[in-house]
């Protein structure tokens, strides 16, 4: 229930520069939930923490008494041009499947198509807790910047936390395997390089140039740079990342030895593993995760604790491919942080970090050994909020509760099955909770849900309207899905060949 909010509220668009949320047990720092605590906001960051009733409330009054208080899940990993291919996929694994979701056959898709596309998936992340998520956008064959334009208005629109990173590579997905030259037809290799595409310095000056504007210092809608795999860029362009990144102190993201294949993959080009690869020339450094990761040995552990690197668990999405399982203890002991994030809906079909957290908590166990140092709710928790903060470099603002970070909040009733008996919150929001809970959630300030409705956004028109668009558009993506089949067959030749291929035997297992 919230007291203070009235009829004529002008939603996401306005921010409260004073809120109190009064009476929740609060999850922060501590994790302990055991007393009732008021939460003092001013200007979108959280001012006071007291203990309830200590002293009076100002600006708008949200009641939360009954309720838990947490900080928002940070979604560190999204793919918001797959959500109009959402269950079309499984059984597939992912060299075979990537390119149906990127294909180089463009089709035509309007500026709303992408924003209500957006949508479907901040929808989803908000009504789980989410209140940051980090979108790797495929722009396609060819830039086209109104469309990135309507993807960042959705997010403004429905009032989530958004860094947008567009997709950066110098080399076309289907090189960014061995043996493509013995393997591929030389008359479908001459056809796919004639495909056009928007030159990849092109897209990346685009995107330093939005950065300017939409940096993640000031801006709840941000930039940041999203180079998409070591094997999909030229050295001389993850190197022109690298300094856009350190010029503009930017957050980078890139997936790193996600399968077996990538694995090979790294010997095969570099003669070394890709995290060897991208330490020697220079790429490592904080506030860069290396998404999946599933495969690494200890040495390469070493070397991104030293550089102060991150990973980026996707557990969903790396069991529903078969790409494996992260080994988040080993890397953790290492001393490297690990963050987590939900991958594109074309894999795993949700952007709910709920599973996610709970994923990690549970499946990680599959490993078994010592049960002390199993991975548990609070290590999950921690990957989910601080451990993504962290990634992006907002410790300290973001994934936590704590005087000075952002009001980025959830508020989950406990008076609902989930959390019936109350023994431990944290657990029972990892282990049991799908969203039903949730009744209340701030960002940056404003109240984007209210007694579990958005109120951003006209949902159920929306979904509606991503229906009607769908309908549009699937013709075209069967079509460029067709047309990604003429490369199936070279490429389970290509798969064939690399499984035959021996890896580090010091890699970690990811299959058990």
């Amino acid at each position: 229930m919230l007291g203070g909010l009235h009829a004529g509220r002008q939603g996401c668009d306005r921010m409260d520069s004073e809120l109190t949320i009064v009476g929740g047990r609060v999850l922060g720092e501590t994790l302990d939930t055991s007393h009732q605590q008021d939460i003092f906001v001013v200007d979108g960051v959280i001012d006071a923490i007291a203990d309830a009733g200590e002293r009076p409330p100002v600006g708008v009054v949200i009641d939360a008494r009954n309720q838990v208080v947490t900080p928002g899940l940070i979604n560190s990993h999204h793919h918001s041009h797959e959500h109009y291919h959402k269950g079309r996929y499984d059984r597939v694994p992912l060299e075979l499947w990537m390119n149906y979701v990127r294909p180089l056959t463009d089709f035509p898709i309007t500026p709303r198509q992408v924003y209500v596309r957006t949508l479907i998936g901040a929808i989803q992340a908000l009504k789980s807790g989410t209140t940051t998520i980090v979108d790797d956008l495929n722009a396609g064959p060819k830039l086209d910047p109104a469309l990135i334009e309507a993807s960042l208005q959705a997010y403004r629109d429905i009032g989530i936390r958004a860094m947008v990173g567009v997709t950066l590579f110098d080399k076309p997905f289907f090189r960014a395997m061995p043996f493509v030259e013995e393997e591929f037809p030389a008359e479908l290799l001459a056809k796919l390089n004639a495909v056009p595409t928007t030159p990849a310095s092109q897209i990346l000056d685009f995107v330093s140039s939005l950065a300017v504007s939409h940096h993640p210092s000031s801006a709840r809608v941000a930039a940041l740079l999203a180079p998409s795999a070591p094997q999909r860029c030229t050295d001389d362009f993850l190197r022109a990342v690298r300094r856009t990144a350190d010029d503009l102190d930017l957050p980078v993201i890139i997936h790193v030895q996600e399968t077996r294949l990538q694995a090979v993959s790294g010997e095969l080009f570099y003669g070394k593993s890709m995290y060897q690869h991208l330490g020697d020339i220079g790429f490592l450094k904080p506030k860069t995760q290396l998404i999946h990761a599933v495969r690494a040995t200890p040495n390469d552990m070493q070397l991104l604790a030293t550089a102060g690197a991150s990973v980026q668990h996707n557990p969903n999405s790396n069991m529903k491919l078969g790409s494996g399982l992260m080994p988040m203890r080993a890397f953790l002991d290492a001393g490297v942080n690990v963050s987590l994030g939900t991958d594109g809906c074309g894999s795993i079909e949700t952007v709910d970090m709920l599973r996610t957290v709970s994923s990690t908590a549970l499946v990680q166990k599959l490993r078994g050994g010592d049960h002390t140092k199993w991975i548990g709710a609070t290590d999950a928790w921690h990957a989910g909020t601080i451990g993504g903060a962290i990634a992006l470099g907002m410790e300290g603002r973001l994934g936590e509760i704590s005087v000075g970070a952002s009001a980025d909040l959830c508020c989950y009733r406990l008076d609902t099955a989930a959390m019936t008996p109350l023994n431990n919150p944290l657990q029972q929001i990892v282990y049991g909770e799908t969203g039903s809970s949730l009744d209340t959630i701030i960002v940056d300030g404003k109240v984007v849900m209210e007694s579990g409705n958005l109120i951003g956004i006209d949902e159920l028109g929306i979904l509606r309207e991503a229906h009607a668009a769908h309908t549009e558009l699937e013709p075209f993506i069967a079509k460029a899905e067709a047309s990604v089949n003429e490369m199936m067959p070279a490429y389970r030749r290509i798969c064939d060949r690399c499984d035959s291929h021996v890896i580090d035997q010091k890699i970690l297992p990811a299959r058990f």
